[in-house]
Order: structure tokens, then sequence, then C-alpha cells
């Protein structure tokens, strides 16, 4: 091996293990910014984040088990729950009329639950269910996302003006490395956007 073809070689080499290190980074950044959230409290709005619908309209697996974690603090308190989330490209219906057509049929009362079908981002899910708070005159909101997701979510309500806790719902531990390094990009760009 020739003297250029070493150097190149250690140059590839440093930076793949600077990548490394940077996605090992903001994993634990994500899992640390997790395992350290506040207590939540008691709220008078429970707001669901949406997550993916599938192609033949039934929730994906991690916004099914947003709406269990939602449905679980619904049944010890009942309350108001705005379930956010659009019609995305490749869903046939908006995320929140799936949402809420599921919480209803697992015991919800219909005029407990407001589907926000308007935003396309977490951040438009908590701008516009801050609206619906307002209108009705809600305070305190208990956020439920995947456990991954709160965190930030956590954060932007601070931004949006809405007095909030968070509950997590459990992600597919097969899924962990994806969904955390994903989250941590998304930590990148919401720094980014608050510079």
């Amino acid at each position: 091996m020739t003297t250029l073809a070493r150097r190149l070689l250690m140059a590839v080499l440093a930076l793949a293990l600077m990548a490394a290190l940077f996605c090992a980074g903001l994993i634990g950044f994500v899992y640390y910014k997790e395992t350290h959230l506040p207590q939540w409290q008691e709220s008078d709005v429970i707001i669901v984040l949406g997550a993916q619908v599938k192609e033949d309209g039934t929730p994906s697996e991690a916004l099914r088990r947003r709406m269990i974690a939602a449905l679980e603090v619904y049944q010890e308190k009942r309350q108001t729950i705005i379930v956010c989330g659009a019609q995305g490209s490749n869903e046939p219906r908006a995320e929140g009329d799936v949402m809420r057509d599921w919480l209803i049929a697992q015991g919800v009362h219909e005029e407990d639950i407001v589907a926000e079908t308007a935003s396309f981002n977490t951040r438009q899910n908590l701008e516009y269910a801050k609206a619906i708070m307002e209108h009705r005159g809600l305070s305190r909101a208990l956020i439920v996302t995947s456990d991954y997701h709160v965190a930030r979510a956590l954060r932007l309500c601070a931004q949006t003006g809405i007095e909030a806790t968070g509950k997590g719902s459990p992600s597919k531990p097969e899924y962990f490395i994806k969904n955390h390094l994903r989250e941590g990009l998304s930590w990148i760009k919401f720094w980014l956007e608050s510079m």
C-alpha cells in the first residue's frame, strides 16, 4: 500500500470514527433527556401528538401506544383530550380523526375529545392545540407522545406558551437506535430554529 493510499484510509477511518461518536452522542443525549423528565402532574387536557396512520386506515404501532397511554390517564381522571395530526400524503385519513374514532371506541366520551387535523409537525400540533385550549378555557396540559419525543415536545410547549408536563408511551426496543438518532437530529433542527 502506498503512502497516499495509507493516508486516505486513515482519513476515512477517522471520519467514520467521528461520525460514529457523533451518532452515539446524539443517541445518548436523547436517552438522557428521556430518562430525566419532570414528574407528570395534574392536567385539565391531554394532548396526544400524531404519528403515522397505515395505508389501511389503522393506527401505526407508535400511534396505538400513544393512544393507550392517553386512555390510561383519561380513565383515571376524565378530562378533555385533543388529538393532533393532519393527513399525510401516504395516509388515507387525518391522524387526528383516526385517533378520535379509536379513543371513542375505547370508551372516551365523544364530547371530551377534539380532533385537530390541520397540523403537520410537532410545533403546529402544539400551536393549534393551544388555540383549542384557550377557546375551551383549559390551562394545564399533559403531552402524550413516544418516550423519546417527550422532552423536545415539552421544550416546544414552553416556546408555545403551554404549561405542560409529559407522559411517554413506550417504543418498540428494536427501533431504539433509529428513533433516538432521528430524534437527536430533530433536536439539532430545533436548536438551529431557536437561534
